[in-house]
């Protein structure tokens, strides 16, 4: 294998690109090429014109509560009036519901982020007489839902450009669709760019072609402070600026805590802060809430993988009243540790509410999919779904999943995309750095580039963390010396021990210093010289 130079890195990372039908935002597609985009944004103008009794119905997740905040603010912005619903994960389920009906007294319901399986509730407005506009972004039903429009790219005869977009993008055309109806030329969309940057990341998006415009132009908004929550973020952990993996790994699980430990209501009102003080007051109410989740998360993962055989081609396990608002995120803990898809059911009498996972090129979708007649509802996609069945189901479920995951090809397990070749240890520098970060944001399509680094001999082993569970390693390849860190570590690693590392390439700033450090995805060892 030869090693990888910078302008080989550079040339393959563009590549990733060359395709991209939208590399700006002026390239943006109009909203009238999303099917029923006009027709909605028509009835929801005689709505507001007429002052009928509007309802918006989001959901719990980052990209439902993103999505209620672009409307909801815009509604705000035209003085609109409304009633905001988002529903309760533990109290009323996932999104427009027969339960959820009962609550609504509208002329007009426009769902964000979900809808497109409501076929009871839509149902339930037909009868009613209330007009239903559902926007969402999930996989298409064999039966769609009565409603007065559907706005989804996914549907046939759906015209527009792209379609792995996420729930919020769908809601933000709606609104320009609005906004064109209504011939606001001076109202600005691009003042959403921060949140949908968010949306997009924490739904992972493909980081192609429109959703790379769009993530990389609300980065930047992030990064300029114009949304109070953004800046009392900031100032709360202490930062200078934002770095694009803080979409990610600080911005999308703090949204997301708030829905998955008590009520999504506190994330929405919380991005909607108004000043400092009330922005930070709320900001402590869902860290809280979310370091909680992080402890919960972590309990239930060693339960579940003390569950788990790893002879099985995938992780299903369940547990007696396992939190439902982290078996997803132990989920996907569980098929980053074993590389198999997984899913996690939290049981309560005789449901088993599951999150599922996926890795490499399986569709974790189509696999549920093949147990279907177990099954009482289910929907995602090819990286993610959720679904419900009875108790006395779940281990007929296992044993069918576990037959027809043995039949995967073993490359299937195995998502080769990121991983782009050998390096040599002098062409990591802050050059290289620098180089890497031009290609952000990272994420689907676009996976932060992985390198083999090879023969690097461990001079300095140490143990991070309040659980000791980050590896800290000194390299020395050649005469070149590099710091390393393997967060979570599976794979121990100790001086005196020659080892070859897959890792990704970033830039450690503290106090003031700026240094490249190696984030370690494998430790391959080599050799073992250490004594013990």
């Amino acid at each position: 294998m030869n090693k990888l130079t910078k302008a080989q890195i550079e040339a393959i990372l563009a590549a990733r690109f060359q395709e991209d039908r939208c590399k700006s935002l002026g390239e943006l597609p109009a909203p009238d090429t999303l099917k029923d985009c006009a027709r909605a944004a028509k009835r929801i103008v005689r709505a507001i014109e007429q002052k009928e009794r509007i309802t918006i119905v989001g959901d719990y997740d980052v990209d439902g509560v993103v999505s209620s905040v672009i409307v909801s603010e815009f509604f705000d912005d035209l003085g609109v009036s409304y009633e905001l619903i988002i529903p309760n994960r533990f109290r009323d389920g996932y999104g427009i519901s027969p339960t959820l009906m009962k609550r609504i007294d509208a002329d007009l319901i426009i769902t964000v982020d979900n809808g497109i399986s409501a076929v009871e509730a839509a149902e339930i407005c037909q009868d009613r007489g209330i007009d239903l506009i559902i926007t969402d972004h999930h996989n298409i039903p064999p039966k769609l839902p009565k409603a007065y429009a559907i706005v989804n790219p996914k549907q046939e005869a759906c015209h527009f450009a792209h379609q792995e977009i996420c729930g919020a993008q769908v809601a933000w055309y709606l609104i320009a669709g609005i906004k064109q109806e209504l011939q606001l030329s001076s109202y600005d969309l691009s003042k959403f760019l921060d949140l949908l940057a968010v949306a997009i990341v924490a739904d992972m998006m493909e980081l192609r072609g429109l959703n790379r415009v769009m993530v990389r132009a609300g980065f930047k908004k992030i990064n300029q402070g114009r949304r109070i929550i953004f800046e009392a973020i900031k100032h709360y952990f202490n930062k200078s600026k934002y770095v694009s993996d803080d979409l990610s790994f600080l911005l999308s699980p703090l949204i997301n805590s708030a829905g998955r430990m008590e009520d999504a209501t506190l994330a929405y009102e919380m991005l909607r802060s108004r000043d400092f003080p009330e922005a930070m007051k709320r900001l402590d109410r869902v860290v809280s809430l979310n370091n909680r989740r992080k402890e919960i998360e972590a309990e239930l993962t060693q339960e579940a993988i003390a569950s788990f055989d790893e002879d099985d081609a995938m992780v299903i396990v369940w547990g007696e009243g396992w939190h439902e608002g982290v078996i997803g995120i132990v989920a996907a803990r569980l098929c980053r540790r074993f590389q198999k898809p997984a899913i996690v059911f939290s049981v309560e009498g005789d449901r088993a509410k599951g999150s599922a996972r996926s890795i490499g090129e399986i569709d974790i979708l189509a696999l549920i999919s093949t147990a279907d007649d177990l099954i009482l509802g289910y929907g995602g996609h090819k990286g993610a779904a959720g679904l419900a069945l009875k108790r006395e189901n779940l281990e007929a479920f296992k044993a069918r999943l576990l037959q027809e995951a043995q039949k995967i090809p073993a490359s299937d397990f195995i998502d080769t995309s990121d991983l782009l070749g050998e390096i040599d240890a002098e062409a990591i520098d802050l050059g290289l750095v620098e180089l890497l970060e031009s290609f952000e944001p990272y994420g689907q399509k676009n996976p932060k580039p992985k390198f083999l680094l090879k023969n690097a001999q461990v001079a300095e082993d140490k143990l991070l963390g309040i659980n000791q569970n980050h590896l800290k390693l000194s390299l020395n390849c050649g005469n070149k010396n590099l710091e390393s860190i393997h967060f979570n570590f599976t794979q121990r690693a100790y001086a005196g021990e020659a080892v070859d590392l897959v890792c990704t390439i970033s830039k450690n700033e503290f106090r003031g210093d700026v240094s490249v450090q190696l984030i370690v995805d494998e430790i391959r060892p080599k050799s073992r010289n250490r004594n013990s």
